[in-house]
């Protein structure tokens, strides 16, 4: 394996286009560039990578222009997380549920993929309190406030930890970005 620098706007748009958790920065990129999943490089992949990429720079150029107008419009969780909310909260769950809201607030057409994460035998997030009551016992669902979503609440808060990096970066920030915003709880 072979690693690349590239910058912060080109990695945002990458993770923007994963699909699901776990989905690897090769993957997406061989999705994108509609490049077949190969084992081991060969000297086809090598000469003609540059090729593809040359014609879907365009295509990014314009996608990643897209993203970021819509991502100016609405600016970044940073931007809407209180902070003095988040002080008044009495405890995890409070400071939990104010983050998640934040999240939902600037990636509203995107947070259905929050949907997909999930532990070993249960549900984490769900469209309606009964799907989340019915994936285990005490679970304890709290509605997103101002949000259509319900999240579990009966976790620890290295599991509220958990799930608050998980859905970072399934809505598209950095690892850096998605400690930060774990750190608020």
């Amino acid at each position: 394996m072979k690693s690349i620098e590239i910058d912060e706007e080109l990695y945002q748009y990458i993770a923007s286009q994963t699909q699901y958790i776990g989905e690897s920065a090769s993957s997406i990129l061989r999705r994108l560039l509609a490049m077949e999943s190969q084992g081991s490089t060969s000297e086809q992949t090598v000469t003609s990578a540059p090729v593809k990429a040359e014609a879907s720079e365009a295509k990014l150029d314009k996608e990643a222009k897209a993203v970021k107008l819509v991502e100016a419009d609405k600016g970044s969780v940073f931007d809407h997380i209180n902070k003095e909310d988040l002080a008044t909260q009495r405890g995890a769950v409070g400071r939990f549920l104010v983050i998640l809201q934040a999240l939902y607030r600037v990636h509203q057409n995107d947070f259905d993929v929050v949907c997909g994460i999930r532990g070993r035998d249960r549900l984490y997030f769900a469209n309606n309190e009964n799907a989340l009551a019915e994936s285990g016992s005490s679970t304890k669902p709290r509605q997103i406030p101002d949000s259509p979503y319900w999240v579990i609440t009966n976790s620890n808060t290295t599991r509220k930890k958990m799930m608050l990096t998980e859905v970072s970066l399934a809505l598209g920030y950095s690892e850096e970005q998605a400690e930060k915003i774990r750190e608020f709880l």
